[in-house]
């Protein structure tokens, strides 16, 4: 795209991260807020928002010269709000010899900056999102003078809808930028298990100013208070959240000496974001209830990365009334939640969103391998299946493990095999056929007997080439 000459005061459309471009005006910044070095940047107000950023010329466009093609691509409400409030404020302005000026927030002295990624204004489908330019900052509104809130990552605005279904839904908002901040909830949060999931959860949680105080066997957790048991944890906190292996190690947890029944008292809340099978949450949500306190299942999609970008999606199912004052919870973690209902359907689901992840991840292995045994390139075929319907950052990840031979645990092939197992035992149940789900658990236990239990589930690629 040719170079445009942009100036103060102009209306543009301005790229932030992945997100789709949103309506704002280039105005000055605050006299305490820097430029950030590097590239050349202007520091824009976006409209229907109380967002600001220094955002990078290349990813800016002038508003009038783009504003067909913009409304054609975004159709999300919010995005149909900031731009009937450009036409409104450009109506008020009509006829006035006078610069146009967006009504200044009351919160602007409470801003404050934090590192924002820069991408590319149209990326390529096998470029993936990265963090490449540590120059480029958002600035953060913040209404406290405690420095943990001022963490509002602009991708994180959530809003809450009801669908057909009866579930509930805490999705992104239009994937815009957001559109406010995340108000941390007064309650005390505690949290228990801090491995590849849980320490991402947890540093979410204290970015967004959550107290947060932890337990975990090895551990502990930079800024966050140190529970000495999972009781004392659960009997000073309000909400308490767990995030561990497997059925075993939750049953342990909860049932085990100093465990959490042990600190239940009425009002208590637990939360159990791990995965697990029905039978084995149900039984935990008696128990908890059993003492006068509150249970709500939410088991965790995605993968260390995601638990690091507060992208996880929580699937949540029990209390409705503890999962709507884990709200700010979630909105930290996670991009998405569904309320699914009564006990035991968080965990149904978790197992077949899995199963199906972990089928696929053995398919790509599968593919990979016929590639080479066969003489075709495997990068072609990844670029191949990068340029298809298959396409997607989960596919192009795990295959670049393969094509690199790095297989560093973002998601252990130990538990994706525990939940294919689990998925299975499911289907027995109510007499469903996993045919594929059973062939492809019999590959992962063969990369397991190949000793890559503790290696990322694209290490299954291990048991086709031994």
């Amino acid at each position: 795209m040719a170079a445009v000459s942009l100036r103060l005061g102009d209306l543009v459309w301005g790229k932030l991260g992945r997100y789709p471009p949103w309506p704002g005006k280039i105005v000055n910044p605050p006299k305490d807020l820097k430029k950030p070095r590097g590239k050349k940047c202007f520091f824009v107000k976006f409209f229907g928002t109380e967002d600001h950023a220094w955002i990078k010329v290349e990813q800016l466009k002038p508003y009038h010269a783009h504003k067909e093609e913009m409304i054609k691509i975004n159709k999300g409400k919010r995005f149909q709000q900031a731009v009937d409030a450009v036409e409104e404020f450009l109506r008020r302005a009509k006829g006035k010899d006078q610069d146009l000026t967006i009504p200044e927030s009351s919160t602007i002295k409470g801003m404050m900056a934090g590192p924002m990624a820069a991408f590319k204004w149209q990326p390529t489908v096998n470029e993936p999102v990265k963090d490449a330019d540590p120059h480029f900052h958002h600035f953060l509104l913040s209404q406290t003078e405690k420095p943990a809130v001022c963490y509002q990552a602009i991708t994180k605005k959530l809003k809450i809808c009801e669908e057909e279904t009866g579930s509930t839904s805490i999705q992104a908002a239009d994937s815009t930028a957001v559109n406010g901040s995340i108000t941390p909830t007064d309650k005390k949060i505690g949290f228990l298990g801090l491995g590849l999931m849980g320490s991402g959860i947890v540093s979410n949680l204290l970015k967004m100013g959550h107290t947060v105080t932890v337990w975990n066997r090895t551990a502990e957790k930079e800024g966050a208070r140190l529970g000495r048991t999972p009781a004392e944890v659960v009997s000073t906190c309000d909400i308490t959240f767990a995030c561990v292996s497997d059925p075993k190690a939750a049953k342990d947890l909860v049932l085990g000496p100093s465990g959490v029944l042990q600190g239940i008292r009425p009002g208590k809340c637990y939360v159990d974001m791990s995965t697990v099978d029905a039978d084995t949450v149900t039984e935990l949500a008696q128990v908890i209830v059993s003492r006068g306190g509150r249970f709500l299942e939410a088991p965790v999609s995605g993968n260390q990365q995601l638990s690091n970008d507060g992208m996880l999606v929580i699937l949540a199912a029990g209390d409705r009334g503890l999962y709507e004052d884990c709200s700010s919870c979630f909105q930290a973690m996670g991009k998405t939640s569904f309320f699914l209902g009564e006990v035991g359907n968080a965990a149904k689901m978790m197992l077949i969103v899995n199963m199906v992840q972990g089928s696929f991840m053995a398919t790509i292995a599968e593919g990979l391998t016929l590639a080479q045994v066969t003489g075709q390139s495997q990068q072609t075929l990844l670029d191949i299946l990068n340029q298809g319907q298959l396409a997607s950052i989960f596919l192009d990840q795990k295959c670049q493990n393969i094509l690199q031979g790095n297989f560093k645990p973002d998601f252990y092939l130990k538990y994706i095999q525990k939940d294919l197992r689990l998925a299975i035992a499911l289907g027995d149940a109510v007499n469903h056929p996993t045919p594929m789900a059973a062939a492809a658990n019999e590959v992962y236990k063969r990369a397991k007997a190949l000793d890559q239990s503790d290696n990322d589930m694209s290490a299954v690629y291990r048991a086709y080439i031994h």
